[in-house]
This record gives C-alpha cells, sequence and structure tokens, in this order.
C-alpha cells in the first residue's frame, strides 16, 4: 500500500501519479486533499506520515513546490522524506537513505518526470551497508 497526498498546491499533480499508480497496479490511499481548495499542507504531511511511521509503506506528498510537505513531514519520528527533482535524486533517495516517503512540487514538476520519479522510488531498494550506518545516526537524532 502507497500512501498519497497533496495540498490545493499539488492537486492536479496527485490526480495525475494516481492515474499512473492504477495503470502500474499498485494500491493507494489518498490521504488528501480532496479537490483545488486551499488548505493547510502540514495537516496532510502529519496523516500520512504517521500512517508511514513504523511500517514498511511508502508514502507520496506533493505540494505547490514540495518543500513545504518534506519539512513537515519529516517532523515525524521515523519518516525521511526526500524532496525530490529527477530520477537521480529519487533513486539515490532511497538507495542510499532510505527515504519512505517522497515529495515534489506539483508547480514545478512535470507529469512523465513526476512518474518517472515515483516509479524509481517504488522499485528501487536500500543498499544498507554503509549507508545504514549513517540512517542509524539520524535514528538516534530522533532520541534527542
Amino acid at each position: 500500500m502507497i500512501f498519497i497526498g497533496s495540498d490545493h498546491g499539488g492537486f492536479d499533480m496527485k490526480e495525475s501519479v494516481k492515474l499512473f499508480l492504477t495503470e502500474m497496479g499498485v494500491e493507494f490511499e489518498d490521504m488528501g486533499a480532496y479537490s483545488n481548495d486551499s488548505c493547510d499542507y502540514p495537516d496532510i504531511a502529519e496523516k500520512l506520515a504517521q500512517k508511514v511511521a513504523g511500517s514498511s509503506q511508502k508514502g507520496i506528498l506533493i505540494c505547490g513546490s514540495g518543500i513545504g510537505m518534506s519539512i513537515a513531514a519529516n517532523k515525524v519520528d521515523g519518516i525521511r522524506c526526500a524532496l525530490c527533482h529527477d530520477a537521480y535524486t529519487a533513486e539515490y533517495a532511497r538507495r542510499h537513505n532510505d527515504a519512505n516517503i517522497i515529495a515534489f512540487g506539483g508547480r514545478t514538476t512535470g507529469v512523465e518526470i513526476a512518474k518517472q520519479m515515483v516509479n524509481i522510488f517504488l522499485k528501487t531498494e536500500f543498499e544498507g551497508g554503509r549507508h545504514k550506518r549513517r540512517i542509524d545516526k539520524i535514528k538516534d537524532m530522533e532520541e534527542l
């Protein structure tokens, strides 16, 4: 199960990504927003991040730039939300950083790039090894 959410600035992109997930045969749960009406991105980010934290599930967050969503999601313990811009950042967010949520901008990212990033993010495995040691250090920071 993939969780997907947006604010009003990412709503149209979210709807496009949902169609892509359906085409890929990926199950998802839409955590809102459900229209272009103005809403507060921290509410959506927190609701989605709480679903992902402590699970093996992944999430997709979209706001106008992706910045606000990524900042808000990363306030939840256990979340490593990566703001991505292209195939490379999506791949290495998973491969080296074990990101469990990808964020990007509905107003700054083209639909085809978004689809490419989502596909890569969902299919790329965490490498572990020396990267696990670094992720463990991040987890330790959450306990401060």
